[in-house]
């Protein structure tokens, strides 16, 4: 078919893409503002896309797959509509064409689910399984998001929030999950819902699909998980995980990630990246022993050991002596703190200078507005830009980052500064960096999108304080 996306320009679009390409059909797609890696990702898969929308690329369409991110009034979606051309949501595509026949080992959860995919889909490739992969992002080796299953599991990433803009529900109810890994459950898309009872409505429904002879997965730590779990347990078998606990695969003693006596060594760190792993390894184990794999958890832990990370989380852009710059994809309050923690303990000799851009849906609202001032312990400076768009949400509804500025250190212990833009910020940032001459830091920059293409720049910066 040709087969065209609107909003090709997210991660999760452009891998979709990809792997209709590679299906045999003619892919072409359509965005505003596409950035690095996925511009120059569809672009090296020789797949076309137009900058901005407009109704006469649908011309001879057979299908036109629409983005969660694009809503009516957009050129092209009323084109769809008024001309009656064939359309549904990535996900209802990844249901229809990718997905049939397998056995799909979904992973949700407000936190860890990009990484836990990986992860899975990284154990059972290295045990031989031969899964599929869909998730919204890149390895740090460059593997993309996505491979077709040549075997009977796949793995995908199942995120909460809304299909489509005719389609309200959970994207991850479309997956119907042998397998369901639920890693955390917090109050999280605040555009969308109104509280976390709606959330935990959706993760509801996507236990219920659970087959009997399926699993679901779910960390202790979260009570409502645990709730929801209790209550499907008529139809759903579940099993509670935690890292670093008597039961645990994975635990930490005296300085090393261990298993049993086995000492490990990953390219990940911190408790939540832990625990990411903790819950693969089980669910992978348990696939492995269905399968009749031999020594099933030597080859998991083997396999965990090369793990190589993912882009955007943990990803160290630069390393010398006395700087380290880190990129991380954290946004909502919780992430940020842990991501905090986890950093500061690898590097416990650096002064950390942590840069935040509210740049998600939720944080731009003031919902966490406390929350955030507690989220930034750990930093000995602080930067917070404006979020990123003022227009998105009315003034009454938006978080108040100057507000914020002025709690972090009295709840945070942290020097903070407002700045306008990403700009401003590095104006900033050089001025005070001369404080640190003869000091070891670490910048990290954390993001749910491309904070204004800062990163070059911090690297240079770094690179001039060897």
């Amino acid at each position: 078919m040709k087969i065209h996306l609107i909003g090709i320009g997210g991660i999760a679009m452009g891998n979709l893409a990809s792997m209709l390409r590679s299906l045999g059909h003619e892919v072409s797609g359509s965005d505003s503002g596409v950035y690095p890696p996925m511009s120059e990702k569809l672009k090296d898969w020789g797949i076309p896309y137009g900058e901005g929308f407009d109704p006469a690329r649908l011309k001879g369409k057979d299908l036109v797959v629409i983005g969660n991110a694009i809503s009516r009034g957009n050129a092209e979606v009323e084109e769809v509509l008024n001309s009656g051309i064939m359309y549904e949501s990535m996900s209802s595509a990844l249901e229809r064409y990718v997905l049939a026949d397998k056995k799909v080992v979904v992973v949700a959860g407000t936190h860890g689910k990009t990484t836990t995919t990986f992860l899975i889909h990284h154990l059972l490739k290295e045990a031989g399984l031969k899964p599929g992969l869909f998730v919204g992002g890149i390895r740090q080796d460059g593997f993309p998001g996505f491979e077709f299953s040549k075997g009977k599991y796949f793995v995908i990433e199942g995120d909460e929030y809304d299909t489509a803009f005719f389609d309200k529900a959970s994207k991850f109810l479309h997956y119907k999950p042998t397998y369901a890994v639920l890693n955390a459950l917090d109050f999280d898309h605040a555009d969308i819902f109104k509280d976390i009872g709606e959330i935990e409505t959706m993760f509801s429904r996507l236990l219920r699909l659970i087959p009997g002879n399926g699993k679901a997965y779910y960390w202790s730590g979260a009570s409502n998980l645990r709730r929801l779990c209790k209550e499907a347990s008529k139809y759903v078998r579940s099993e509670a995980f935690e890292f670093n606990r008597k039961d645990s695969v994975l635990s930490w003693k005296k300085g090393n990630l261990m298993s049993g006596h086995r000492v490990l060594r990953t390219r990940f760190f911190g408790d939540h990246n832990y625990r990411n792993a903790e819950v693969a390894m089980r669910v992978c184990e348990d696939i492995l022993e269905k399968e009749n794999v031999p020594s099933p958890k030597t080859v998991l832990l083997d396999a965990l050991e090369k793990f190589p990370g993912v882009k955007r989380r943990q990803e160290i852009l630069f390393e010398s002596a006395r700087t380290v710059v880190i990129e991380d994809f954290a946004h909502h309050p919780v992430a940020v703190e842990e991501t905090i923690k986890s950093v500061r303990k690898v590097f416990p000799e650096h002064k950390l200078i942590s840069l935040f851009e509210p740049r998600s849906a939720t944080s731009h609202r003031n919902v966490f507005q406390k929350e955030y001032s507690y989220a930034f312990k750990g930093s000995a400076v602080t930067f917070i830009t404006e979020i990123f768009n003022l227009k998105k949400v009315t003034k009454e509804n938006r978080l108040d980052v100057k507000k914020l500025i002025l709690k972090l250190p009295k709840h945070s212990g942290t020097l903070p500064f407002y700045c306008r833009d990403p700009k401003d910020l590095i104006v900033k940032l050089r001025k005070i960096l001369p404080q640190f001459v003869g000091e070891k830091i670490l910048i990290l920059a954390m993001s749910n999108g491309a904070f204004g293409g800062i990163y070059p720049t911090l690297k240079e910066i770094a690179e001039s304080r060897k």
